[in-house]
């Protein structure tokens, strides 16, 4: 899935990244967009204009090609002077100027094989083409013939990031309308013309945007993900192509580079607000990371890659009999009744876990979160398993907590001893995105009938959705400011606390009957 290979950090420092693009005066797309990313990610950015736009947030006006011949001059001029580690491609204006960049991108090519790039030698940058065809706002950016011409490109770079829109032209097909069609018209696209695609689900319906590498036999990554909801959208196509290629000359592979590049554009996406940038569609906040003190992406704080770090545990959890049988709604009410007085045990020192958590937090919304959450654990589930299990308000049930209960208790304390808030919210947080993850999944088995239904119903509820999504915002909001040391911590103590929910599933009734393992958490059930 590398791809070829990319520079690395190790390599050679800062990579140089090149971008091919139009110009937007108005800042947010293009050129001007694509500087922003490529810095913002940790490269240092070169610009080759292919045409002058006059447009703004609410759409384009006019459009101006300056000669093929001094693109082409442009081109040759930065590439006889400075290393170039990767090559972003955007807004290429009609035919002459794709032939243009499609003659120079085969000259670097025969360079790099005279220089011998096997061996130690040059080798040819990574390339990255955006196929802008059309504008956020509607217009069309490329003239006719366009299509046919970019098609000619494809075998000369590394990936495509075509929108459904463009990759329906691309493909000759109609637009996709769901994302099964979509990765199918990826994989056509890859097959036909040997290069990665980046399916995007930005153009579809509904609350989730995923998006996910395709080679010529299908899927390589699916990265999960949901739709940010602001209008402002402007230039997200130009920003994540031109992070996808900064990111890769950094790390040297695709799948990686992408992760991140979908967490820093959400950062983007989420913080756009802050910014006020026309009346229409507004540009992301590219420096958003920057300018919290975040710093450029790192794989080891990005959120999304703790979560494919424990692909394992999940896909554990998901094998369990208990879960199996929970969806089907076959799991003995004896067993189900077990594991609820672990959980009413479980709960009433988690809850004062997230309280010592809103007292450790660095501001008063993040106070307040951890708080409402403390409070929401005591009101909603421990209502829910106290009718369950038929106890007396305020009761607990009469048995002793298991080995796992106790020892999960215990993880989670001695990181809210640590004294560090972010050590203790990545602790947290697998208690809220990993019932987030199996609830959803075990709510499409949900019905009238089923008797665990109100237990399946509150962990897959918007209210929930909502709190783990404020959950996983924080927690990565403090990973984006720890220092080494404390952000290993950070995700040693998730990783942990995962692995501690897979247990807690999988224990077993008698384990009920069991002494409980002497430590602080038995202390604070009797406090």
């Amino acid at each position: 899935m590398s791809g070829r290979p990319g520079t690395g950090p190790e390599a050679s420092g800062i990579p140089n990244v090149l971008s091919i693009a139009g110009s937007d005066p108005s800042g947010g797309a293009g050129i001007q967009a694509d500087l922003k990313s490529i810095a913002a990610c940790g490269g240092y950015g070169m610009a080759a204009i292919t045409a002058l736009t006059a447009q703004n947030t609410r759409g384009v006006t006019g459009v101006h090609t300056p000669p093929a011949a001094f693109l082409t001059e442009q081109l040759e001029s930065v590439a006889a002077d400075v290393r170039l580690d990767a090559v972003k491609i955007g807004m290429l204006a009609n035919v002459e100027v794709i032939r243009a960049v499609g003659a120079w991108l085969e000259g670097l090519r025969a360079q790099a094989s005279a220089a011998g790039c096997g061996d130690g030698g040059a080798r040819p940058p990574a390339i990255v083409l955006d196929p802008v065809l059309v504008a956020t706002s509607g217009d069309r950016l490329s003239g006719s013939g366009s299509v046919a011409a970019l098609r000619r490109l494809l075998p000369l770079v590394d990936l495509a990031t075509p929108n459904l829109p463009e990759l329906a032209a691309l493909c000759g097909r109609p637009v996709a309308t769901d994302w099964a069609g979509a990765l199918e018209q990826a994989r056509e696209l890859s097959a036909g013309y040997g290069v990665l695609v980046l399916a995007k689900g930005g153009h579809l319906a509904g609350k989730e945007c995923p998006d996910a590498l395709v080679g010529p036999e299908g899927v390589l990554l699916e990265v999960p993900g949901e739709r940010v909801d602001t209008p402002n959208t402007h230039g997200t196509g130009c920003s994540l192509s031109s992070a996808l290629a900064t990111l890769f000359a950094r790390t040297g592979d695709w799948a990686r580079a992408l992760v991140l590049a979908k967490a820093w554009l959400r950062g983007a996406l989420e913080a756009s607000g802050q910014l006020e940038v026309g009346g229409g569609h507004g540009p992301v906040h590219h420096f958003a990371a920057l300018w919290s003190g975040a710093g450029v992406p790192r794989e080891e704080a990005s959120l999304d890659t703790w979560w494919n770090g424990i692909a394992d545990l999940r896909e554990s959890i998901d094998g369990l009999g208990f879960i199996r049988q929970l969806r089907e709604g076959t799991l003995a009410r004896a067993d189900f009744e077990h594991y609820l007085a672990q959980d009413a045990l479980y709960l009433q020192t988690y809850g004062r876990v997230l309280s010592q958590a809103s007292a450790l937090a660095p501001d008063l919304a993040a106070q307040r979160f951890w708080a409402q959450s403390a409070h929401g654990c005591m009101v909603s589930e421990r209502t829910l398993h106290q009718g369950r299990l038929e106890l007396a308000d305020g009761a607990l049930p009469a048995v002793v907590p298991s080995a796992t209960t106790t020892g999960y208790l215990n993880h989670l304390q001695a990181a809210a001893a640590s004294g560090s808030y972010p050590v203790l919210a990545a602790a947290l947080l697998p208690c809220f995105w990993l019932y987030r993850d199996i609830g959803a999944r075990l709510a499409a088995g949900n019905r009238p009938d089923h008797p665990y239904a109100d237990w399946l119903a509150m962990y897959s509820s918007p209210e929930f959705d909502e709190a783990t999504r404020q959950a996983i915002g924080w927690v990565q909001a403090a990973a984006n400011t720890a220092r080494p040391a404390e952000l290993a911590a950070m995700r040693t103590a998730f990783r942990e606390s995962s692995r501690w929910e897979l247990e807690f599933f999988d224990q077993r009734p008698e384990a009920a009957t069991r002494a409980a393992v002497p430590g602080p958490a038995t202390a604070a059930r009797g406090s």
